[in-house]
Parts: C-alpha cells; sequence; structure tokens
C-alpha cells in the first residue's frame, strides 16, 4: 500500500505560500482598506481587487460539487461567493456587510483576487436554490478529498485554516486579562483589547499534541492503541498534549509510559500536520508525529485513556494497509457531498465518512491517508521495501519524514 503525498491534509495551504511585504497591495492592511471602500461606495474600480468570501455556518464551510470524468468520484469545491452576493444573502437575514465581521485568508496576485472569511451561524442566511451550495462537515469533506489531486488538497487546506481562524474569533471576544471586549486588528489576523488602559494584543493559538508510533525494534513489532470513542476496529498510534515546561520528545516518553507502561528511549521526528477537526473541547490542534523506540515491552494500559493497546507484526499492519479501500471510502463521503449539495442528503453519519471496507485477511483498521497516523504507520511497515509513501528511498537514510524511508 503506497500513497504518494507532497503533504498532510489541511497542510500545504496555497493562500500562505508567500510572505506579504510593506506596501503590497495585497497585504491585510491594504486588503481590508480597500474591502472597507468597496463596502462604502458599493463599486468597483478598475485598481480594486476582486473579493471573494467563504461562509462557515457552525464550523462547516460552504461547498459545492460536480460530477467527475469518466468513472471518477464527484469532486467538491469550496463555495467561494462575491461581495455582491454576500450582501444580498446578509440583507435577507436582516444584517449589514461590515469589513469587521470578515477575516482575511490571503491574496492571489494571478487573478487580482483577495480571499476572506465570514461566519454566519448567527444570521441563518438563506442561499439561492440554483446556487448548488450547501454547508458541509469539514470531516466529511477531509474524507472526500482525493490526496492525489493537489488543488482539492489546497481547497482542503483553505477550509481548514478558515475554520481555526473564525473559531478563535468567536472564543476570544473578550480579553483574558481585564475582561473587556476585544476588536479585530490587522484584516482579522489578531484581536486588541478595546480597554484604553490595558490593550492587550491577543494572537490564534493551537495546541501542540505528540503522536508517537511505538516501535520494538528487537521482535520487528509496533505497538497500536484503541480508544473506546472510534471504530471498534480502528486502531491507531498513541497521542497526547505536552504539559508546561516539557519538550516534545520528553511528552512522547511521558504520554506512552501513562498510556502503556512501555518505557520509551530515542524519539525521531517525522512530521507535522495542522488538525482543525478535533474534538470540540479541543478542536484545533497541531500534529507533532514521532517514531518512538520501546526500553520495555510489556503493556500496562491506562482504561481510562485506552480501551486496548496491543503489539502488532510489520505482517499484520502491511495486511491492513494492503487490504484497507481507502479509495472506496473517498467515493462514498464525495458521492455524500454531491448529494448534500443538490438537497438530495440532508441527514450525515460522521461515523459512516470513517468507515473503511476492508478483506477478511485484514486483522485491523488503521486511519485513512488524511491523519498523520496513517503515514507514521505506513512509513513503518514498508520501510524495510525501500518505498515509503510512494517515494524510493535510499536505504541508508533513517525513518524520519514524509520524503525518507
Amino acid at each position: 500500500m503506497s500513497i504518494n503525498l507532497q503533504f498532510h491534509a489541511f497542510a500545504g495551504n496555497p493562500l500562505l505560500s508567500k510572505f506579504p511585504i510593506s506596501g503590497d497591495p495585497f497585504s491585510p492592511s491594504a486588503a481590508l482598506e480597500a474591502l472597507n471602500a468597496r463596502i462604502l461606495d458599493n463599486t468597483r474600480s478598475s485598481s480594486s481587487p476582486n473579493f471573494k468570501v467563504l461562509l462557515f455556518r457552525n464550523g462547516n464551510p460552504l461547498a459545492s460539487s460536480t460530477a467527475g470524468l469518466g468513472d471518477s468520484p464527484p469532486i467538491w469545491h469550496l463555495g467561494w461567493i462575491g461581495l455582491d452576493d454576500l450582501r444580498g444573502i446578509l440583507e435577507n437575514s436582516g444584517a449589514q456587510l461590515s469589513g469587521d465581521s470578515l477575516v482575511y485568508l490571503g491574496s492571489s496576485a494571478e487573478d487580482d483576487t483577495v480571499y476572506w472569511a465570514i461566519d454566519v451561524s448567527a444570521m441563518a442566511p438563506e442561499l439561492s436554490s440554483n446556487m448548488e451550495f450547501c454547508f458541509v462537515e469539514l470531516r466529511t469533506l477531509m474524507v472526500a478529498t482525493n490526496w492525489e489531486d493537489l488543488q482539492a488538497m489546497g481547497n482542503l487546506a483553505i477550509a481548514g485554516h478558515a475554520k481555526v481562524l473564525l473559531g478563535w474569533h468567536n472564543s476570544s471576544r473578550f480579553c483574558g486579562h481585564c475582561g473587556e471586549k476585544t476588536v479585530p486588528m490587522e484584516a482579522g489576523r489578531r484581536k486588541q483589547c478595546s480597554n484604553d488602559s490595558c490593550k492587550k494584543r491577543i494572537y490564534p493559538r493551537v495546541d501542540p499534541v505528540v503522536i508517537m508510533l511505538v516501535i520494538d525494534r528487537e521482535n520487528d513489532r509496533a505497538l497500536l492503541s484503541k480508544r473506546s470513542m472510534l471504530l471498534p476496529r480502528l486502531w491507531s498510534c498513541l497521542s497526547g498534549f505536552t504539559e508546561p515546561g516539557e519538550s516534545l520528545e520528553e511528552a512522547v516518553r511521558r504520554e506512552t509510559w501513562e498510556e502503556t507502561g512501555i518505557e520509551v528511549g530515542e524519539v525521531v521526528y517525522h512530521s507535522s500536520q495542522p488538525w482543525p477537526v478535533g474534538p470540540s473541547s479541543i478542536p484545533y490542534q497541531l500534529m507533532v508525529g514521532f517514531f518512538a523506540y520501546a526500553k520495555s515491552l510489556e503493556i500496562t494500559v491506562d482504561k481510562k485513556e485506552l480501551e486496548d493497546a496491543q503489539w502488532y507484526s510489520r505482517e499484520d499492519v502491511r495486511k491492513a494497509l494492503t487490504f484497507a479501500n481507502y479509495k472506496k471510502a473517498q467515493r462514498t463521503a464525495a458521492a455524500k457531498v454531491e448529494k448534500m449539495c443538490k438537497g438530495e442528503e440532508k441527514n450525515r453519519s460522521l461515523a459512516a465518512d470513517f468507515n473503511v471496507e476492508s478483506g477478511e485477511n485484514a486483522p485491523i483498521l488503521v486511519p485513512g491517508p488524511f491523519a498523520i497516523a496513517h503515514h507514521l504507520i505506513s512509513s513503518w511497515a514498508f520501510s524495510d521495501q525501500n518505498v515509503v509513501n510512494g517515494i524510493e528511498c535510499n536505504s541508508k537514510q533513517p525513518i524520519g519524514s514524509m520524503t525518507n524511508c
């Protein structure tokens, strides 16, 4: 099972691939000034950039879907709308368009476009029936994304970034220092306390989470765990949050010990992944992936954290990856998005989105290619075959990144 990825899901945002400089016409401050001018005079001058806006409702982005070519699955797209369309939608909901309600996402000099996001959860906007757009849960879009399609992966990264920014705005409406209201600054990229005696600056933050594949070198095995809230046969890597004053490597060793009683020695970095689809209590995370090499082998499971943890041979893990039909899961989710955008499907089951078909010979299920856990597991499982994630590797290279064995 070889999967070629240039970057993880939710990474590789094309709107964040450059660094605006002072005086850049597409810098956040200049973009906001042009946006406010456009809102006030309701006309577009020849020097004014084009504005596109992505709507979110309850954390779900607006999306559309088109049929794939031949037997290819449907392809989803972000539901960008123009400023005039947004104005009409808001006015129908009794709301007024304001630059402070939009968050700057980035710009493209190629088509003279500035991209924004807005949370319309409290406005209950009505969308035109001929738009064929709908609000789709980001997890569903994640599974529906063809990871071999760079444009689709870029759209997913944009949606993830926008969700994090809008969620942060909703959770930082008041200053944590003095309790006064905060106001958006720099086109929504930061906030500031409105109290003149405070003026505390507030920036978006994400929680770092270590995720590790624990490896038994001597017996050629990997430690996988199962959590009760996930699918019954789904096994994955250990993970946990860092504590104050703790390095990432120390967090790997501590979390492994606390959850399984396994002592870890060497810790090797693999890669990291933005993860904007975490639980409601901690929705925005940065997953930092490691290989961790065990010094002890006896497992003592912390039942408060895990349902079970077991050592699995390389052969068993390979079977799980070989027989898992991730493409079928992607096709099913993509078809679901298409039906939702046509108004044919109103209810959706998140568990169904994560369902992965597998053959009877597969002893376990492991997460799909949208998760960093999949790539930690597959990198180890196929490392002795000089092919990892579809890339031919130098046998002298250590396991340690998405492009190394």
